[in-house]
């Protein structure tokens, strides 16, 4: 397991303020081939000014439409990572490009690990921004490295002893359903995909598809060597969501039955109370900067979650992965696994 590294500083002119994101203003540009210059000139000291902050934000660009974003994407990281075992809706915009989420403006999304249930993710997004919405909306991101560091002490023995199993219920209607999910009308296509990463699986009597795997809550950083946080255990526990529609998921499917589900990799569950003291992390840790027509944001998805704020008035808001990353990379502190633990 590679010691962690200390990453100099870069020269850039990073603007730092309490509950912001770290930002950068670049210099005029006046069309996108000065963008991309630009971008070009400093790649070095942006890559590695992410490593140090885990997001950075880029203003001043300019860019205007999907084809000037997926130009800088490309100068900044020319390695696409697929968006796998979807989960929430998105629109494929071409040229590797896509809408950040297509879920209702009122509805926030809490931070959380792109693909962070997967074997391989991706390791840098880079969302940009064409139309800002007239109020909220931003982008906010979340230092891992410290989320770890504040966790309580017993929580945290709990995930590094089991880890964290994900149940997934699919349906036409709540959540996804498996064929959008995997991309395939073919069941033996899903059952091939299962297998080959560490899935487990079954069609339930009605013809629908239930499936569980077992994850590290805890992962270091391949580069730097950083221990953090990285899952989707409270993103997706059935005490994060709103009472009245746990309610109404609990009656319709019973509690086997809910779209997404979390325990701890013995397949025990936490309480209410503790759920809320790891969203409370997540709270503590959470910074915005909002957004401005032509901002890039750089997230490195392992030091950093990402999430959306709830917004008035159009927003548009684009999203390119890349730099993909095997977990066994990230010397995952437990093994994934399709079970629960005891199985």
């Amino acid at each position: 397991m590679p010691g962690r590294i200390r990453i100099s500083p870069t020269g850039l002119d990073v603007r730092r303020a309490p509950g912001k994101t770290p930002l950068v203003r670049t210099a005029p540009c006046r069309d996108i081939t000065a963008a991309a210059d630009w971008l070009a000139a400093h790649r070095t000291q942006i890559r590695q000014e992410l490593l140090r902050s885990g997001a950075l934000m880029l203003r001043g660009l300019g860019f205007r439409d999907t084809a000037g974003f997926a130009r800088l994407r490309d100068v900044l990281i020319p390695r696409s990572a697929g968006y796998k075992e979807k989960a929430t809706p998105r629109t494929e915009l071409g040229e590797g490009v896509f809408s950040s989420t297509d879920l209702p403006a009122m509805q926030p999304i809490r931070l959380h690990n792109e693909n962070s249930y997967t074997l391989d993710f991706p390791g840098t997004l880079l969302f940009g921004c064409i139309t800002a919405p007239e109020e909220g909306g931003a982008t906010t991101v979340g230092d891992m490295r410290e989320a770890l560091r504040r966790i309580p002490e017993h929580l945290r023995a709990g995930f590094e002893a089991t880890g964290w199993l994900l149940v997934r219920n699919y349906s036409e209607l709540a959540g996804l359903p498996w064929q959008q999910t995997f991309s395939t009308e073919d069941p033996a296509a899903v059952e091939a995909y299962c297998k080959a990463h560490m899935i487990g699986h079954e069609w339930l009597p009605d013809g629908s598809l239930r499936t569980q795997q077992r994850r590290s809550a805890i992962v270091s950083h391949p580069v730097t060597g950083e221990k953090v946080w990285f899952n989707h255990f409270a993103f997706w526990s059935q005490w994060a969501l709103d009472a009245e529609v746990r309610d109404v998921l609990v009656e319709t499917y019973g509690e086997d039955g809910l779209p997404f589900d979390t325990f701890l990799g013995n397949s025990s569950r936490l309480s209410r109370e503790d759920v809320e003291s790891l969203t409370a992390v997540y709270d503590e840790v959470t910074v915005r900067e909002e957004w401005q027509p032509g901002d890039l944001l750089l997230v490195d998805n392992i030091l950093c979650a990402h999430g959306r704020e709830a917004f008035r008035g159009d927003r548009r808001i684009v999203v390119a992965m890349g730099d993909p990353v095997r977990l066994e990379d990230c010397h995952p502190v437990t093994e994934p696994s399709t079970t629960a633990l005891d199985d």
